[in-house]
């Protein structure tokens, strides 16, 4: 049997959108954008819930994970939010952490930026998981099924002490490293608007194709008269002379 140790007392530490079941299950759930049943847990998850925010939202979840050693699996499923594009930024904060800045690396979110968690929470929250990858997934076959292949296999709790980590929200997503944390309504109108900028260059450059084509045309028409003219001014001329000299004779 997998060997099992206390989580922090109490645990979940930070409060939040979820359902727990048996802190000893060895898998985490987050379903991004959606709000699914708290199915997981019949089929083996200790917690289930939404994870919105690819800022303060990625910080509780790892909060609640580092403090139960028991949990050795994250599945991150569920329906992106967007803008926030949650579940692709805690994929990339599991593989590549953050940045100087406080940037999660590789995250393409609205505004990715950790600041409650240090190098030792990054690295005992990348050390102690493995992480399932099924963004966009809210068939309950499926996640169920993740859920049991990793209970499968636990490996037992990780030989650490649980880790508390403290989460200053004041009052909500507040303004990081100088910035101010968009709506995902406002970051999915930004997102649009870059679409169509991009879309405004790909076809302005398809346009300038087009017209160097015709351009191309154009000018393939005028040298192609201007040879048969000459061409045919030369045999004209040839002709005349021929006429002439034929005359004299």
């Amino acid at each position: 049997m997998a060997n099992k140790v206390a989580s922090s007392d109490p645990w979940p530490i930070i409060t939040g959108e979820f359902s727990i079941g048996n802190p000893e299950d060895c898998v985490a759930v987050i379903t991004c954008g959606s709000h699914l049943s708290d199915f997981p847990l019949t089929a083996g998850a200790s917690i289930t819930g939404p994870c919105k925010t690819e800022n303060i939202g990625i910080e509780k979840v790892v909060a609640n994970v580092v403090s139960n050693p028991n949990i050795r699996f994250l599945i991150v499923t569920g329906m992106e939010v967007k803008g926030h594009i949650t579940g692709q930024a805690v994929v990339a904060f599991h593989q590549n952490g953050i940045d100087a800045e406080g940037r999660i690396v590789g995250a393409v979110g609205a505004i990715p930026f950790i600041q409650n968690l240090n190098e030792d929470a990054i690295k005992r929250f990348q050390e102690q998981i493995e992480l399932v990858d099924l963004i966009d997934t809210e068939d309950e076959g499926k996640i169920s099924a993740a859920v049991k292949a990793c209970a499968a296999k636990d490996p037992g709790a990780l030989d650490v002490e649980p880790m508390v980590i403290k989460i200053e929200e004041e009052g909500g997503e507040e303004e990081i490293a100088g910035f101010r944390p968009m709506a995902a309504e406002v970051a999915t109108i930004r997102a649009r608007i870059k679409e169509m900028e991009a879309a405004m260059i790909a076809t302005g450059n398809l346009n300038k194709y087009a017209a160097g084509v015709y351009t191309g045309k154009i000018e393939g028409i005028l040298i192609g008269l201007t040879l048969t003219l000459v061409i045919l001014g030369l045999v004209l001329m040839g002709k005349g002379t021929l006429d002439f000299l034929i005359g004299g004779v």
